[in-house]
């Protein structure tokens, strides 16, 4: 359908309004059924304008219920009661986004989160696994967030930071996706891990195959197909994709089971992935030091053992320095 919001005029931005804060009032405060849920994706798919409205509204809708402090017992009539009271603040705020829309000036981000939505999180050096309804299980890594969203027709995680390992129960009619920044990861019948960082993000590959999208959808250049053993590293503007041994890959899990494995690496970066999982940090003093290598397994936080291990091994100097392990020749 072609989109009409270049054209709209206010009568156009009233009816907008209205239709939006229709859906998010009944969303909310009614039993949505999956036949409403289709009626706001068909309405929503109709233009820009509709998305940008609904956006909007869904934000002040949650802002508003983050405010309203309710009680489990009457929360339906209080809900209903916020909805009237807000309305009117809800069809003018649809209304001053669709004017911006007519206007041809608006950028705009949609991401529709459903009610079934939940948030995770681990503490530094923490672990959790969750168990989903479908049969799926996914493992929590150390200080790591995710939001889930489970409907009839979809199952969508948000990894919004830390690193997760997905054991996914394969549904064709269901697709699994893991969103990462501007990066997707779709189940194919698989079993995965997938750490965000700061500029870049890593898959790997564990079982099955798994469609890894970077950039804008449908971008085919930045667009592949994992297989076992895959470890695939996207940044903002590229996707490299180099094959592991699968004793590598199973070193990688270590933290599953408490623990670090390294396998004649440089001490900086071990001190560095020891620092993922403990408030104690190890500091690297020069160059040289941080150079050295070192291999072993140790438990993830257990940072005095990782140090007394670079001083009995690499006969290297260790001093305490307030909550820092200070390593240095």
């Amino acid at each position: 359908m072609s989109d009409r919001s270049a054209h709209l005029g206010l009568a156009d931005s009233e009816a907008i309004s209205a239709r939006a804060a229709e859906f998010i009032v009944e969303q909310q405060t009614g039993e949505w059924s999956e036949a409403e849920e289709a009626a706001l994706a068909a309405w929503i798919a109709e233009s820009s304008a509709n998305r940008i409205a609904y956006w909007k509204l869904e934000a002040a809708w949650d802002r508003t219920r983050r405010i309203a402090a309710l009680k489990p017992s009457r929360r339906g009539a209080r809900l209903a009661e916020i909805g009237r009271r807000v309305w009117p603040v809800l069809s003018r705020t649809a209304a001053a986004v669709a004017l911006v829309c007519a206007g041809g000036a608006a950028a705009f981000y949609y991401l529709h989160r459903p009610a079934q939505e939940q948030m995770y999180s681990t503490t530094v050096g923490g672990h959790e696994t969750l168990a989903l309804d479908d049969g799926s299980r996914i493992e929590l890594n150390t200080d790591t967030a995710i939001r889930i969203a489970m409907t009839g027709k979809n199952r969508k995680v948000w990894l919004d930071r830390g690193e997760a390992y997905f054991d996914i129960r394969h549904d064709a009619a269901r697709p699994f996706v893991v969103m990462a920044g501007n990066a997707r990861v779709t189940d194919l019948g698989t079993k995965f891990t997938v750490r965000r960082e700061e500029k870049r993000l890593n898959v790997s590959l564990i079982e099955g195959r798994a469609q890894l999208e970077n950039g804008e959808a449908g971008d085919n250049a930045r667009s592949a197909v994992l297989k076992p053993g895959d470890v695939a590293v996207a940044t903002r503007d590229t996707v490299a994709i180099t094959r592991k041994r699968d004793q590598v890959l199973k070193d990688a899990l270590g933290w599953r089971r408490g623990v670090l494995v390294f396998e004649d690496t440089e001490l900086s970066a071990a001190a560095q992935e020891f620092n993922r999982y403990n408030r104690k940090k190890v500091v690297v003093a020069d160059a040289h030091t941080a150079h050295l290598r070192i291999g072993g397994t140790f438990p993830s936080t257990n940072v005095d053992a990782f140090a007394d291990a670079a001083e009995a091994i690499l006969g290297l100097h260790v001093r305490y320095r307030g909550n820092d392990i200070v390593i240095s020749r």
